[in-house]
């Protein structure tokens, strides 16, 4: 009789994975649904059932949520680097200002034109600089977010879930790249 209620309650344990699969590709389904065609059709039937199969193992979930935990830490951090960066030029600007202020005033009316013209050179110096930070910033961080996609790519590659895969795609990260440019 033992023998009988266990076998029972694996079909019933079965069918409720099954059930739980139909609902989890149905929603991969609604979900792909709202995407660009394009993008729609790289997502075969296949590929979102086994998408929906490696989705009834927690596992998965567990994997995804340490990545995204990852994920916003380094975006947490790559942002306030930036600001601090930020604050370092918006500082250097102001001392910049107050330094011309003092030297102006300080300054004897006929020499004030080519106060103000060496003032200016530096000022454009300072920009510059300011701007050669900031960009060099911006790549740090366009290469960092990069080398996070990779590591996502491959960690959910080797728990072999479906469609996921390492890209060499540097497409973006080059458009990315000249935009800042």
């Amino acid at each position: 009789m033992d023998r009988y209620a266990g076998a029972l309650e694996e079909v019933a344990d079965g069918t409720r994975q099954q059930e739980r699969h139909y609902q989890l590709l149905s929603a991969l389904q609604s979900l792909v649904k709202e995407l660009p065609s394009s993008f729609q059709q790289r997502l075969s039937y296949t590929t979102l059932s086994d998408l929906a199969l490696a989705l009834l193992d927690g596992t998965v979930f567990e994997i995804v949520q340490g990545l995204l935990e990852i994920q916003h830490l380094t975006e947490k951090s790559l942002y306030n680097q930036r600001l601090r960066l930020q604050n370092e030029h918006r500082v250097l600007r102001q001392s910049l200002q107050q330094k011309h202020q003092e030297a102006q005033q300080a300054c004897c009316p006929h020499n004030l034109p080519v106060l103000q013209l060496a003032q200016q050179q530096e000022l454009e110096a300072v920009e510059h600089r300011i701007c050669e930070e900031q960009r060099a910033m911006d790549w740090k961080i366009v290469l960092e977010l990069d080398r996070k996609v990779a590591d996502q790519e491959s960690t959910l590659e080797k728990v072999e879930v479906a469609g996921f895969y390492m890209t060499a795609n540097l497409q973006v990260s080059a458009w990315a790249c000249s935009a800042l440019a």
